[in-house]
């Protein structure tokens, strides 16, 4: 367990893998700390410095007060590569992490040489949809809004599994301030125009059951980068790399071998 301390904000993060290795940075969804990864990491291949965080609000980092702005996110993370001395990464972003992925990708494209866009879109849902979601958050807790997460989380194959209990759970769990800061973030964001603008290899994942980003959304956000990939893992939800780690690392390390990143 290791801290970096940002501008007084303090991240919790951890690096597994090759301390050399090719940089690989995984950036997790609202409501999930960095361990929503681990069952995709025993599936990757060797050689790779593998780099998680908890965004701020979430996991062991700081919880500052909400509302957070989007480009404090993204500057999160750069100023984490910065602190770890890191250029060139392949950035793995899913939900809102996919949406700091496309921002920093934007921003210090000398950090990033390809992004995996993850369940994710350039603007993801309305304002009212998030306006409503922090004011039940605020009235009621984050508990709340669990049932309907899930629900749009996982497909329906897992939602009678006992693992289930471990993500609502992890959910349920999320700081107050921590799950209304990064609702206001996403709430504030639309990448459309500073997507399409980038030029880098990028990958595209959606899962075909997922009720948060669907399908069509997460095609229409890579579609912006030209040159991009779209891949569908079928029968799972909002958190393929959950559901079906092994088929979500086979892709991942295809597409490392692609960019010649490992």
């Amino acid at each position: 367990m290791q801290i970096a301390d940002l501008d007084g904000t303090r991240l919790h993060y951890r690096i597994d893998g090759d301390p050399s290795g090719a940089p690989l940075l995984f950036i997790n969804s609202l409501g999930t700390d960095f361990r929503l990864w681990d069952p995709i990491l025993p599936h990757l291949p060797p050689g790779l410095r593998i780099i998680r965080y908890d965004k701020r609000g979430h996991g062991l980092s700081d919880c500052p007060p909400a509302p957070y702005a989007m480009g404090t996110l993204v500057r999160d993370a750069e100023q984490l590569l910065e602190l770890l001395d890191v250029k060139d990464a392949m950035v793995v972003g899913l939900s809102i992490g996919g949406m700091i992925a496309q921002g920093l990708a934007v921003k210090r494209l000398d950090l990033v040489r390809a992004l995996v866009l993850s369940n994710t879109g350039a603007k993801i849902g309305t304002r009212d949809l998030w306006d409503e979601r922090i004011a039940t958050a605020r009235e009621n807790g984050v508990a709340a809004l669990a049932q309907g997460t899930m629900e749009r989380w996982f497909s329906r194959d897992y939602l009678t599994r006992p693992e289930l209990s471990l993500w609502r759970n992890m959910f349920e769990r999320t700081p107050l301030e921590g799950f209304t800061g990064c609702a206001a973030a996403i709430k504030g964001t639309d990448f459309y125009t500073p997507t399409s603008g980038l030029r880098l290899p990028t990958l595209g994942i959606a899962g075909s059951e997922d009720g948060g980003t669907p399908p069509d959304l997460v095609r229409e956000t890579v579609d912006l980068i030209p040159g991009s990939r779209f891949e569908l893992i079928r029968r799972a939800g909002h958190l393929p790399c959950v559901e079906k780690p092994q088929a979500y690392a086979a892709l991942l390390t295809d597409f490392l071998k692609e960019t010649g990143h490992v």
